[in-house]
C-alpha cells in the first residue's frame, strides 16, 4: 500500500520526533553523568567527540549505504541497532564504558540521518512541497531536542538524590533514561515501517559512472561551487559552536542551576529551533539563500547575548533566539542541497557535508578543554559569536542566487547548468 506523500512525510517526522527526543534525553544524561563523575573538561569533550563528532570519521562510509541499498531498509536497521546499544548502556556503570557504547550508538544512527534526508525529495509529491517537508521533519528533530534534554536532565535530578553513593545514584538515573531511549528507537522503527512510498529513484548499474565510489559525495560537494561555499561556512560556524557545546555544563554550574539548568540550556535552543524550522515551510528555492544568511547572522548575535548576559534567564532567551535562527538556516540549507544534488549521490553528499561539520566539531571539542581552563564558560560563547560572524560573511555572496522560474532551481554566480538525464539531473 502506497500512502499519500504528505502522510508519509508526517510519519517520518513523527518517527524522528520520538527517536530524537529519546536520544537527546540519553545524551544529556550521559554528558551530565560524565561531568559529575569526573569534572574533567577532557572527558566532557571526549564524550561529545565520540557522539556528536563521530560523523567526521564514519559518515562517508555510512552515507554510501543510503545510495547503494534501499533507504527504507537502511533506516530500519539503523534504528534497531541503535536501540541495542542504548539497551546495553542500561547495565554500564563506568563513564568510559558508557562513552564507548554511546560511540557505537552514534555510528548506528548515522545511516538513518543521511538516508532519510536524501529520501525526502522522492517522498514529496512535487518540488513545491520540498520546503514544507524539510520544515516538518526538521520540526520533529528539533522538538525532540527541545523536550529530550528536559526529560534527561530532569530524571537525573529527580532520581540521583538519595543516601546511596553518588556513582550508584547516577547509574540508576542514567539506566532509566537509557532504557527509555532504547524503547523510543523501537517505537520509531515501528512508525518507519508504516511509511510506504518511493525512497529513491530507479538505479541503473551503468548510470552516471562519475558518481561511483564511497567518496563520490565528497567529490560532488567539492565540485559544486555553491555547496562548497556552504560547507566551508558551516565548518567555520561549528568551530565556534562546538566549543560552546562543551561549555554548556560549566555554564549551568556557574549560575548554580545544576542538572535542570543544563537541560534548560539545550531545551531553550531546541524550542527556538522548532520555531525556526516551522517558519521554513514558507520558504522556496528563491528565498532559501537569503534566509540561510539571515539565520547565520542571528546565531552570531545571540551567541554574544549568551556570553554577555549576567542573568540566567537572559542566557536562556539568547539561546532561544539562537535556536530559532539555527532552525531557519537548517531548513534553507537542506532545501538548497537537496535541489542541487542528483538522487544517485544524494545520501553520500549529505553524509560528506555532515563529515566536514563533524570534523570541525571534533577540532572544537578538543580545543574546548584548554580554552575553558583559560577563560570562563560565557567567554567561550563570545568566541563562538566571532566564528559565527565569519561564517555569515562567507555565506553572504549566496544571497545573489536566484531561482529559475521554470523549475525552481537556484541560478546565479557559480551555479552549474543542469539538465534532465535518465532518472535524475546531472551537472554538465
Amino acid at each position: 500500500m502506497i500512502r499519500s506523500p504528505r502522510s508519509n512525510v508526517r510519519r517520518l517526522a513523527l518517527g524522528r520526533l520520538i527517536s530524537v527526543m529519546g536520544g537527546a534525553a540519553a545524551y544529556t544524561a550521559l554528558n551530565y553523568t560524565v561531568w559529575e563523575r569526573t569534572h574533567s573538561p577532557f572527558m566532557q569533550a571526549l564524550s561529545l567527540l565520540l557522539t556528536f563528532g563521530v560523523a567526521g570519521l564514519i559518515g562517508p562510509f555510512t552515507g554510501a549505504l543510503g545510495d547503494r541499498y534501499n533507504r527504507r531498509t537502511v533506516m530500519l536497521w539503523s534504528e534497531a541497532i541503535s536501540a541495542a546499544f542504548f539497551a546495553a548502556m542500561v547495565f554500564a556503570k563506568d563513564p568510559g564504558l558508557l562513552i564507548v557504547l554511546a560511540f557505537g550508538s552514534a555510528i548506528a544512527e548515522l545511516p538513518f540521518f543521511s538516508a532519510s534526508r536524501a529520501a525526502i525529495p522522492n517522498l514529496v509529491e512535487s518540488e513545491k512541497d520540498l520546503s514544507w517537508a524539510n520544515s516538518l521533519v526538521s520540526m520533529g528533530v528539533h522538538a525532540g531536542i527541545a523536550v529530550g534534554p528536559v526529560i534527561g536532565g530532569g530524571l537525573v535530578a529527580i532520581l540521583a538524590p538519595g543516601d546511596t553513593p553518588l556513582p550508584d545514584r547516577l547509574h540508576m538515573a542514567g539506566a532509566v533514561v537509557f532504557g527509555l531511549n532504547a524503547i523510543s528507537f523501537l517505537i520509531s522503527l515501528a512508525v518507519t515501517l508504516t511509511v510506504r512510498g518511493r525512497f529513491e529513484e530507479e538505479r541503473s548499474p551503468d548510470a552516471e559512472p562519475e558518481h561511483e565510489g564511497l567518496f563520490a559525495g565528497a567529490a560532488y560537494l567539492w565540485r559544486e561551487r555553491v555547496l562548497r561555499r556552504m560547507a566551508f561556512a558551516w565548518l567555520v560556524f561549528v568551530l565556534g559552536m562546538g566549543m560552546g557545546m562543551v561549555a554548556d555544563a560549566p555554564l549551568a554550574e556557574s549560575f548554580g542551576t545544576g542538572g535542570w539548568g543544563f537541560g534548560l540550556l539545550i531545551a531553550c535552543w531546541g524550542t527556538g529551533s522548532v520555531l525556526g524550522t516551522a517558519f521554513g515551510r514558507w520558504m522556496n528555492a528563491r528565498t532559501e539563500p537569503l534566509w540561510m544568511v539571515f539565520g547565520a547572522a542571528g546565531v552570531a548575535v545571540s551567541a554574544f547575548g549568551v556570553g554577555l548576559s549576567g542573568l540566567f534567564p537572559l542566557v536562556l532567551v539568547s539561546l532561544l533566539v539562537m535556536g530559532t535562527s539555527d532552525g531557519i538556516s537548517i531548513v534553507a540549507e537542506n532545501g538548497i542541497m537537496q535541489r542541487r544534488t542528483p538522487d544517485v549521490v544524494r545520501s553520500r553528499a549529505m553524509a560528506a557535508l555532515e563529515a566536514v561539520l563533524s570534523l570541525g566539531l571534533a577540532v572544537a571539542y578538543l580545543a574546548a578543554g584548554p580554552v575553558l581552563r583559560l577563560v570562563e564558560a560565557q567567554t567561550v560563547y563570545v568566541i563562538a559569536g566571532v566564528f559565527a560572524v565569519g561564517a555569515t560573511i562567507v555565506l553572504l555572496p549566496l544571497v545573489r542566487l536566484k531561482a529559475d522560474a521554470s523549475d525552481g532551481r537556484p541560478t546565479g554566480p557559480g551555479v552549474p547548468v543542469q539538465q534532465p538525464t535518465t532518472g535524475d539531473r546531472a551537472t554538465v
